[in-house]
């Protein structure tokens, strides 16, 4: 039971994490680092905890660089033209 408990707490950690790098982003889309910094740590505890995250989650996330992937601030979709 105690298991189940820590891990909650973890998730909620790694949620807070989550909706703070939208917030910074949301209030000012300059602020590409904090967000960052939020996405790394988000991703640090995950790895050192073994927490598998959401798909939905983890596909919004620049695996290389920890960037959180917004369409039209910090991700462009590429559209290419079927000939």
């Amino acid at each position: 039971m105690a298991g189940n408990i820590k891990d909650k707490e973890a998730f909620q950690r790694l949620n807070f994490l989550y909706q703070a790098a939208h917030c910074v982003l949301a209030q000012n889309p300059e602020n590409v680092e904090l967000s960052r910094f939020y996405c790394s740590t988000q991703k640090t505890i995950a790895k050192r905890l073994v927490l598998r995250q959401d798909p939905s989650v983890k596909r919004t996330v620049c695996k290389r660089c920890c960037t959180l992937l917004v369409p039209g601030v910090t991700a462009t979709r590429d559209t290419k033209e079927s000939v």
